[in-house]
């Protein structure tokens, strides 16, 4: 369904300069054992929230890297709360760490810090040009 995120972030919104809170279930088809979310999604959602930070801030940016703590299995279909914020920024690089928690108790469940890049709307041209020459055939001078 079109303007649904596949991952179960249901709503985001910033609270105050550097935090956002992200509103988020996960959907049964990421089990990944009884009643328990699989460790993909966790890591892959902890990412989506964490990379939505500089985003809500117009800033287009990639993730360069991310590190994923996981503290307790997390439960499907509960409502979850990601709070995400920025420990510092650095030229075109946002230091970001986030927690994923339980509601309505607020048990940590996951937390994660990464780094993301800054990127110009070029980017992502620039990279189909890139895959296309990784389809060329080798030794080929096209």
């Amino acid at each position: 369904m079109r303007g649904t995120c596949r991952l179960g972030v249901e709503r985001e919104r910033l609270e105050g300069e550097d935090t956002a809170l992200f509103d988020v279930r996960c959907p049964r088809d990421q089990e990944g054992g009884p009643d328990v979310a699989h460790g993909g999604w966790t890591a892959a959602v902890l990412d989506e929230c964490l990379g939505h930070v500089p985003l809500l801030h117009r800033v287009l940016s990639v993730t360069a890297e991310l590190s994923v703590s996981f503290v307790k299995p997390v439960p499907v279909e509960r409502p979850l709360e990601v709070r995400a914020w920025v420990e510092r920024r650095a030229g075109s690089r946002w230091y970001i760490r986030g927690e994923l928690v339980l509601l309505p108790n607020r048990a940590l469940l996951a937390k994660a810090s990464g780094i993301w890049v800054q990127r110009d709307p070029a980017h992502f041209d620039r990279h189909q040009r890139w895959l296309a020459e990784q389809d060329a055939e080798p030794g080929r001078g096209d």
